[in-house]
Formats: structure tokens, sequence, C-alpha cells
């Protein structure tokens, strides 16, 4: 064993990287201790073998890299984080102090966000619907009613519209107009009325249908205010007096189906009110009445869904 440990520490026999000045006077347990630290980094490979930096030393040169760059440097990357980068808080209390103004403040916005919408709610509702027709509300400035189209057309002939007033048999009023006709240009509105009184000692819903004749100017004659197909209450012996305004759409005057038209009759009639099975009032009388009212005598209509799930009910 002596012999073996006498040839390794020989140095013709061990590798160049091994050699280390000879020692005479280290004893056996050093020269053991050293064959087994040579033989432990043989095995880990030639890249362990670079020369190893004392600590100290590796830390001088960045000491003295940061010592050259000069006060303004350190001082600028010390007090600017880089970008992108989260703040750096001094203590948990500050951080939770900056979290909680943060939180205040989207708190703050969502209220003051509500408080306006709820305020502002209404009027963007009304707008909605007087740009949709939405919920029955009528269009603003669309089409025959726009402001534009209201002016009447100086150099066009007149038109002569007649007025009508006629009553059911059911309903116990006296319906009359208070001018035989008036004389209007196209695209000028005109202001009419028709009086309506209660001669009975009951209060009475009514309800009005009209028609316009003849039937080619009925898509130019547009009314502005009118009272029919809603609901009239007159009180026992109540007298009203009721308005409608109307106008002539301009266009009339493009068709060649209404160029040689100077008289237009305009009729209404009222009829009792009654609820229909949706509670929605509908005239008191036979449909075929109603419609020859409305100036469809000559079309055949439809049977009401009423009557014809009545008349399903009764085949079956």
């Amino acid at each position: 064993m002596n012999h073996l440990r006498a040839a390794f520490l020989r140095p013709a026999c061990r590798a160049p990287w091994l050699s280390r000045p000879p020692c005479t006077n280290a004893s056996s347990s050093q020269a053991h201790r050293s064959v087994h630290n040579a033989a432990r980094s043989a095995r880990r490979g030639p890249a362990q073998f670079l020369p190893q930096q004392n600590p100290s030393s590796r830390s001088t040169p960045s000491r003295h890299a940061s010592t050259n760059a000069g006060p303004s440097s350190s001082s600028g990357s010390s007090n600017t984080p880089p970008p992108g980068s989260r703040p750096q808080y001094k203590s948990r209390e500050e951080m939770y102090a900056a979290r909680n103004r943060s939180l205040l403040m989207y708190t703050s916005a969502v209220i003051i966000a509500g408080v306006g919408i709820t305020y502002a709610a209404v009027p963007l509702y009304r707008m909605f619907c007087a740009a949709t027709g939405f919920a029955g509300t009528p269009k603003v400035g669309m089409g025959k009613f726009e402001a534009d189209r209201l002016v009447p057309v100086e150099d066009a002939k007149r038109i002569k519209v007649h007025f009508n007033a006629d009553t059911s048999d059911a309903l116990p009023w006296s319906f009359t107009p208070q001018q035989k006709f008036v004389s209007v240009l196209p695209g000028e509105t005109s202001l009419a009325f028709y009086k309506a009184k209660n001669k009975s000692d009951k209060d009475i819903i009514g309800i009005a249908t009209y028609n316009v004749t003849p039937d080619r100017i009925a898509p130019y004659f547009a009314k502005v205010e009118c009272f029919c197909f809603e609901e009239q209450k007159l009180l026992a012996g109540e007298e009203v007096d009721m308005p409608l305004l109307f106008f002539i759409d301009r266009d009339v005057l493009d068709d060649p189906a209404c160029r040689n038209l100077d008289d237009v009759v305009l009729s209404y009639t009222f009829f009792r009110a009654r609820r229909n099975a949706q509670g929605h009032l509908e005239p008191d009388a036979p449909d075929d009445v109603v419609q020859a009212s409305q100036g469809f005598s000559g079309y055949d209509i439809a049977p009401r869904v009423e009557d014809r799930v009545k008349s399903e009910k009764s085949s079956s």
C-alpha cells in the first residue's frame, strides 16, 4: 500500500493538472487527504479546474464600477424605478394605505357614474322612444311629419276638405262638425272642430272611427292631432269640442291619380265603446258596420280571433 501511494505521489505518474510542488515535510495523513481531493476533482471534470476567485475579489470590480460611475448615476438609479416595475413601499402600512386610496377612487367613480345614469335615464328613455317609436311613442322628425315638409306649396291648387259626422244608433249622442269645409294647400296644416254632446242621463264612453274619400287621397291625408280610436268619455249632459289638426302631404302633387282632385270628404262615426276579451276598448257594433264606417265595406275582412275560436269549438 505504501508503495502504491508513493508511486501515485511521484510527479511523473500524476496527471498534469494534479502536479504540485513536492512536499517533503508533509505527513502521511495530509498526503492521503490530498490524494482523495485530487481524485474527487478529477471525477468532476476539467470545467471545475478553472481558477476560483476570492469572493472578496469578485465583488471588488462592481464596487469600483459603481464608484467610478459617479454620484449622479447612483442616485438616479436608486430613486427612479425601471419602467413597468411595481412601486416599492417602505412598510406594510404604506402599501395598505395606497391600496385603500385606489379602492376609494374606484368606488367613488362607480357611485358617481350610477347617480349620473339614474338622473339621465328618463330623458334618455324619452329620446329612445321618440327615435324608434317604442311603447307607442310617435316618431319625431321622420317622413311626412318633418318640419321642412309642413310648408304650403303656394303655386298649387287648393283642395276643399268637407267634414261629415255620424253616430251609432246605440249611442245617444249628438255629433256634428262646426264647419262645413276648409280649403287647404298641399303641405299646409289646418285646424277643424267637431262638437259632441251626451244627451242621456248616464256617463257614456264612446269611440270614433274615420275614413277619407276618395280612396286615392287617403295615403296623403295625415292627421297630427285627432280624437279617433281613443276613449272619449262624456258625463251625463256634457258637451265638448273635439279638435282635429291635419294636412295633405305635398307628395300628392307627384301622384298622377290625384292630379285633378278638388274635393275630399272626411267622415267620422261615433260608437258606444265596449271591452273585448283582452280588455281593450272597441266599437260596440257588428264588424261589418264598423268596417263600413272606415271605408272597407267592399272588401273581404278576415274574421277576428275570438270568432274563429268560437267557430272551431262549435264545429268540434
